[in-house]
């Protein structure tokens, strides 16, 4: 972080959207549900940068989760960071939600101690996607993400062999455990969704910014195999 950083952090990807400014080394949050993330999302900037003292144009770093999640939202964000680096000159860099989840978990004091008592168990990372199919990435080092259907999703699960601690939500925020029967660790509800830190202090691998202004979009889960995880064509 530079001395005189103004920082906007955003993840549209699902509901609530969720935004975070840091300016003059002080934070400031907002949030607010709902699917026509487009009608409110520069009124809730607008009132954030307004509560800093900071001015928009002097943004000189933009952080937002790529995907996977709704369309449009993912589009909002992407738009955004571009328009931020043309007009602003910012930085702009992006991240996958599992990447995010993964990330707060790991930091956490709550996921160490389960490490420390379950020697190779691996992160789970399950999100809600459309109707009762989800979004999976399990951290083993090879795994992609992918779109399943509640049925195969729970198949995977149980097929593994290592522990696994699972964060994440259901449909309209279901708590998991609740859906996937099975020996499985759940994270709490703090780790279940991406929070404003994690998002201002994630620090993604360096990208092109082609690479960073690319959506993470998968194939439906009636369209793929269950071991499918490819991402959608363009």
């Amino acid at each position: 972080m530079w001395k005189n950083e103004i920082k906007l952090v955003l993840d549209s990807s699902s509901s609530p959207l969720t935004l975070a400014l840091r300016c003059n080394g002080k934070t400031y949050r907002a949030s607010k549900s709902g699917i026509k993330q487009e009608g409110y999302l520069f009124a809730l900037i607008q009132k954030l940068y307004a509560k800093a003292g900071c001015a928009f144009k002097d943004t000189n770093s933009f952080f937002f989760i790529k995907g996977p999640g709704r369309f449009t939202g993912i589009r909002i964000a992407v738009t955004l960071a571009a328009m931020l680096k043309e007009l602003a000159g910012a930085q702009i860099a992006s991240a996958n939600v599992f990447d995010l989840l993964h990330w707060q978990a790991v930091n956490s004091k709550e996921f160490k101690t389960w490490a420390s008592k379950n020697e190779g168990g691996l992160f789970a990372a399950v999100v809600h996607a459309f109707r009762e199919e989800y979004f999976l990435q399990i951290f083993d080092g090879s795994s992609a993400p992918q779109w399943l259907t509640l049925p195969v999703l729970s198949d995977i699960l149980k097929q593994q062999k290592k522990p696994l601690f699972i964060a994440g939500c259901g449909k309209d925020n279901k708590p998991l455990k609740e859906i996937l029967p099975g020996n499985f660790t759940f994270a709490s509800d703090k780790l279940n969704k991406v929070q404003a830190p994690a998002l201002l202090d994630f620090i993604p691998a360096p990208q092109t910014v082609q690479e960073t202004l690319e959506p993470l979009y998968l194939k439906p889960a009636r369209f793929e195999a269950p071991s499918a995880c490819k991402q959608a064509p363009k």
